[in-house]
């Protein structure tokens, strides 16, 4: 549904297959084990370490609440591979509940975090970072690349930057604090107005969230400068055919400005209703 990335990894010896979210915005590898019942589990690759010869059991637990969905379980030590890299001794969660039904009908089995060490849940060594302890990358960096194609063309590579995915140069931000990995934002503006960020914020860089959050007020900002107004449901809305006037907004960022245009701001949805009305575009 246009809402995610993810790519697939392996676990243990013969190899298991699990989808995962390669995600900034936490520290933990997680999948589904054959020790979960929940439905979510039901529904996804489990990892079975009775299968696989190199899994060390420990009796660590581990327990994470994300914005959307949590889980519980036990962290075990195996053999992961990610693309051609063979990351051995590599800590993990096995996932024992996985409630509610956010990750039932996610279409990942589990996740790969790639924020900082220092906000990994029962201090856990993170993948990026024990691959780096264990000498399997060239850089102590890992780089993303996002396509708006819903079939093929995203890349996360370890340990490196492959050039033909940028033109121009790179723009370098320090991290402002080692967990998330979180920025300074200097300002939002729109037509040259400040209307959110006035005396710099800090943001995180987020692969695992699908839109731009922000506090309430800022966020109000936006919209009533947009002109947009609350629906029935709760959604503010404005008209398809304003996308085309409305002017960017520009997030500087350590000196330099990215305009994100109202294309990709707004939200285009068209949806079916009863008595007649049918695929009324609403934004």
């Amino acid at each position: 549904m246009q809402t995610e990335y993810f790519g697939t990894i392996s676990i243990g010896t013969p190899p298991q297959d699990f989808t995962v979210i390669f995600d900034t915005g936490s520290s933990n590898l997680w999948v589904p084990s054959t020790y979960c019942s929940s439905a979510a589990c039901t529904v996804h690759n489990r990892f079975n370490p009775d299968d696989s010869s190199t899994f060390q059991a420990t009796s660590e637990t581990l327990s994470i609440t994300y914005g959307t969905g949590s889980m519980t379980g036990i962290l075990g030590y195996d053999t992961v591979n990610v693309g051609s890299i063979e990351d051995t001794n590599q800590i993990f969660g096995l996932s024992e509940t996985e409630p509610g039904s956010f990750l039932y009908y996610a279409p990942f089995d589990g996740i790969l975090g790639l924020a900082y060490p220092s906000i990994s849940a029962s201090d856990a060594t993170p993948v990026f970072d024990n691959m780096w302890n264990e000498g399997l990358v060239s850089q102590d960096l890992f780089s993303v690349y996002l396509s708006s194609d819903d079939e093929s063309g995203s890349l996360v590579m370890f340990g490196g930057i492959d050039s033909s995915y940028y033109t121009g140069s790179l723009n370098w931000v320090p991290v402002s604090y080692e967990g998330y990995w979180q920025i300074t934002l200097d300002s939002i503006t729109m037509d040259g107005e400040t209307i959110a960020c006035a005396d710099g914020c800090q943001a995180i860089v987020d692969t695992g969230t699908s839109l731009l959050a922000g506090p309430t007020s800022a966020i109000s900002n936006i919209q009533s400068y947009i002109g947009a107004s609350e629906n029935y449901e709760g959604e503010m809305i404005v008209s398809c055919s304003s996308m085309y006037s409305l002017p960017n907004i520009v997030f500087t960022i350590n000196g330099v400005q990215y305009p994100v245009p109202a294309s990709a701001y707004i939200l285009e949805e068209k949806r079916s209703y009863h008595q007649g009305m049918k695929h009324l575009p609403r934004t």
